[in-house]
C-alpha cells in the first residue's frame, strides 16, 4: 500500500455545512444501533487478537469527550484504554515527543483512544511556539513513519477530527462560562487558542495535507450538532475497524458443549 499523502486529502474549507439529526428519537435508535455493532467488532478484536489506534483531534469544545463516552459506553472495558493527552510530564520533558505514546499502545485484543495525541506537535506546539519550525516541520515525516510502523505491526490506524464552526464555539464557551457544572470545563488556554483561530486553522490544514495517507487517512466530522457528531464518530470508528476483518462471531468450543451438556444439563441448539 502506497505511504505517501493519499488523494482527496479532507480540508475545512470543503465543509460547507453541519448536518443535524431529526429529533432525538432518531438519535437514539442510530445511537443504539451504532453502540451494537461496534460491541460485536470489539469482541471480533478480543478473538482475533487484532489492534487499533484511535485518533481524535479536534476544536476546543467540539465535543471529543462526549463523543469517547458514547463510543465506550457500551464497549466491555477491559478492551479499551482511553488517554486524554495533556502537555507532557516533567519526566517525559526533553524526550523525544513520540515517547509517551510507544508505551500505550494497544496489547493484543484492544483499542487505544487518544484524546488529542501526537499530532499537538504540528498543531498546539507549533502555534504556541512550544516547539521549534525545524522540530514540527520533520515531525510531519515523523509521524507519517511512526503510523507506517504501526500498521507495519497490524495496528489499525483511525484518525478523526471534530469540526465546528466559530460561531458555535463561541456559543458552547459562553454555555460553560454560565454552567456552574462545565464552568471547570472552559481554560485560559482555551480562550487564547480561540484568539489564534485562523493561525490554528492554516496548522490543521497543514496537518491535513502533510499526513492524510491512504494507510492513515483523515476524517472529518461536522460538530455543530452534538448529536449527529456523536453518532457520526461511531459510524466511522465501526466502518473503518470492521474493514478487512471478520466480525462473525467464533465457532462454540466442542468441549463446552460436552461440559455443558453433562455437568449442567444444558443442551446446546445451534446457530
Amino acid at each position: 500500500m502506497p505511504s505517501g499523502p493519499s488523494s482527496q486529502t479532507p480540508s475545512l474549507k470543503n465543509v460547507n455545512e453541519f448536518p443535524a439529526l431529526e429529533n432525538k428519537k432518531a438519535y437514539k435508535q442510530a445511537l443504539k444501533y451504532w453502540q451494537n455493532e461496534l460491541l460485536h467488532v470489539q469482541q471480533a478484536y478480543h478473538h482475533q487478537g487484532q489492534r487499533a489506534v484511535i485518533v481524535l483531534e479536534g476544536w476546543d469544545a467540539a465535543g471529543k469527550g462526549g463523543a469517547i463516552r458514547r463510543v465506550t459506553e457500551k464497549l466491555d472495558p477491559r478492551g479499551y484504554q482511553v488517554y486524554p493527552i495533556a502537555a507532557p510530564s516533567k519526566e517525559e520533558q526533553g524526550r523525544h515527543y513520540l515517547y509517551r505514546f510507544f508505551n500505550k499502545l494497544p496489547k493484543p485484543g484492544s483499542l487505544t483512544i487518544f484524546d488529542r495525541s501526537y499530532y499537538g506537535r504540528v498543531l498546539v506546539e507549533r502555534v504556541e511556539k512550544f516547539a521549534t519550525e525545524p522540530q514540527w516541520r520533520r515531525a510531519y515525516r515523523e509521524i507519517n513513519e511512526f503510523e507506517q510502523l504501526l500498521l507495519d505491526d497490524h495496528i489499525k490506524v483511525i484518525k478523526l477530527f471534530l469540526h465546528i464552526s466559530s460561531c458555535e464555539q463561541l456559543k458552547r464557551f459562553s454555555e460553560r462560562l454560565n454552567n456552574p457544572y462545565k464552568r471547570w470545563k472552559l481554560t485560559e488556554e482555551d480562550i487564547r487558542n480561540r484568539n489564534k483561530r485562523h493561525e490554528y486553522e492554516t496548522a490543521i490544514e497543514d496537518m491535513f495535507s502533510k499526513t492524510h495517507t491512504r494507510y492513515a487517512p483523515w476524517s472529518i466530522i461536522q460538530g455543530d450538532h452534538k448529536w449527529f457528531a456523536r453518532v457520526e464518530v461511531l459510524k466511522k470508528i465501526t466502518l473503518a475497524l470492521s474493514e478487512n476483518v471478520n466480525i462473525e462471531p467464533p465457532p462454540i468450543d466442542p468441549k463446552i458443549v460436552e461440559l455443558a451438556e453433562q455437568q449442567l444439563g444444558i443442551t446446546h441448539k445451534g446457530t
